[in-house]
């Protein structure tokens, strides 16, 4: 069966949400829950009570959250996140689903959202389901060629087992990983979220494993401004 001729993560709605004036009013509401937040309110109330004043659509509010965080959070994040030049000096434990998806959703030509932590983030919010879609291979082969400039030794994927198609695509990240200079691992487990949070040298662009880890690359944000310049 061939790859779905999918847009990853696409809403046809996001032209008008995210408009030169919608972005406006979005940014001003971001500068108001991050006072909230700052000042102890939970993300859930604050974002409610923030996007209900701008009347903010569901596509605006999940931006808005993703994008988003404590001042405290993001200063932890950028104390413990790791340049490009040390991903050659150890392996990297990967976000499977995470990093492929995001890179599915630029090469589609779909909304990312840059974070106020600096990371890309999509909304496909595929929540357990997951097919491969014809942009699958093209962000393997992005993730393949930045191992290879950046020499990175060896690399662990971790794919949520529950997740819909799950061994279809560690087949796939296995056959391209053959061509790969990089010692490559994917493995299956119940919650990668479990197996990555506290762990060093990962690579995710999820907030709470970022809040975790000891140790993170931007690599989703890296692989995107590098090399897919047409990403929205």
């Amino acid at each position: 069966m061939s790859p779905q001729a999918t847009r990853r993560g696409y809403n046809p709605q996001d032209i008008s949400d995210f408009s030169p004036e919608a972005l406006y009013r979005l940014r001003l509401a971001q500068q108001e829950l991050l006072w909230l937040l700052d000042r102890g309110y939970p993300m859930n109330s604050a974002s409610n009570f923030v996007c209900g004043h701008h009347q903010l659509t569901s596509r605006q509010r999940s931006a808005l959250q993703r994008a988003t965080d404590r001042s405290v959070c993001l200063e932890k994040r950028q104390l413990s996140r790791l340049t490009l030049d040390n991903l050659k000096n150890g392996p990297l434990m990967i976000d499977g689903f995470n990093l492929i998806i995001t890179l599915e959703t630029a090469l589609s030509g779909s909304l990312l959202v840059l974070g106020a932590d600096g990371v890309l983030r999509d909304l496909a919010g595929l929540r357990g389901t997951y097919r491969i879609i014809e942009q699958t291979s093209h962000a393997l082969d992005l993730i393949g060629s930045m191992f290879s400039t950046y020499a990175v030794p060896a690399a662990r994927f971790y794919l949520d087992a529950p997740v819909s198609n799950s061994g279809r695509l560690k087949q796939e990240i296995v056959k391209h990983a053959a061509s790969w200079s990089c010692q490559t691992q994917v493995e299956l487990v119940p919650d990668a979220d479990a197996y990555l949070s506290g762990q060093e040298r990962i690579v995710s662009s999820d907030s709470v494993i970022l809040d975790q880890c000891r140790s993170w690359f931007n690599l989703v944000t890296e692989l995107t401004t590098q090399m897919i310049p047409q990403a929205w």
